[in-house]
């Protein structure tokens, strides 16, 4: 993989400017949401929140020269669909993709997200006023429960579900493991899941607050239909798709190595591998 240059003194400059005008913008606008919800939920609540969504993306772009392009969006249903509900699995790299995805998509969404981003103070207040789906990750039979009681509720609603598959960050040029509720949940509601690629680690890398002017490419890819599937199959289809894109769109970050088998997929061999030792 090719080496990142080193920061210069500008891209230090610009990206402390662009960190700084994130605070001085955040703290008021949550504070605005804060007592808005008090009197208005749903909808309106969500999409005030995403009006600083869209200034976070647009602050990374004037200020740090964080451009961005958009692939596939003809593969979704539009805003006048109301009740197409689709399950988004989106590549995780950076930070960029939270604040871009529900600036982008015309439909509102609800992540999936560790609760321990509800104690952030102002970004935490203003997200745990949303209809999002925030879990204890420690608690993993509580925390599936609720993500798949939440889920159900949000879909038939129309919203969309956003889930990261391989659950964190994950550095340019890498693949992280692929775990199966993305799919499992999918299946479940009976909803189209929707693979995802984003180049964003290429602008903002995972654990920096240093901001590289370029292009982030975000690929859409269409809808699996998941009747009749089974969950460790079709998280390998999402899989395979993401991470063939991600050597399409970013070719020089990617070491050629096969792409990783999801968990859920590995288990199963394993378990198949096993049987047929056991048999012989």
């Amino acid at each position: 993989m090719r080496q990142a240059a080193a920061p210069t003194p500008l891209m230090v400059l610009r990206s402390a400017a662009y960190i700084g005008w994130l605070l001085v913008t955040l703290v008021p606008w949550a504070l605005v949401a804060v007592v808005f919800s008090a009197f208005v939920r749903g909808a309106p609540m969500y999409w005030l929140c995403v009006g600083w969504l869209r200034l976070s993306v647009w602050g990374a772009k004037a200020i740090c020269g964080v451009h961005y392009r958009v692939t596939g969006l003809e593969h979704l249903p539009t805003a006048a669909d109301a009740n197409a509900a689709v399950l988004l699995a989106p590549k995780h790299q950076s930070t960029w993709e939270t604040f871009a995805f529900p600036a982008i998509m015309p439909h509102p969404l609800a992540y999936v997200f560790k609760r321990e981003l509800l104690w952030i103070p102002f970004f935490g207040w203003a997200i745990g006023r949303m209809d999002m789906i925030h879990i204890d990750r420690s608690q993993r039979a509580r925390a599936w429960a609720k993500v798949l009681a939440q889920g159900k509720r949000l879909m038939s609603q129309g919203n969309w579900v956003i889930m990261f598959p391989e659950g964190t960050r994950i550095d340019r040029g890498e693949a992280g493991v692929y775990q199966s509720g993305a799919a499992r949940l999918a299946i479940t509601t009976g909803t189209p899941i929707v693979p995802v690629a984003v180049t964003s680690a290429r602008c903002w890398p995972r654990r920096s607050w240093l901001l590289r002017p370029g292009l982030i490419e975000v690929s859409i890819g269409r809808p699996i239909p998941v009747k009749g599937r089974r969950h460790d199959e079709l998280m390998v289809e999402v899989a395979a798709w993401i991470e063939a894109e991600m050597r399409r769109l970013d070719p020089d970050a990617y070491p050629r190595v096969p792409v990783p088998m999801p968990a859920a997929a590995a288990e199963a061999e394993a378990e198949a591998a096993a049987a047929a030792e056991a048999a012989a």
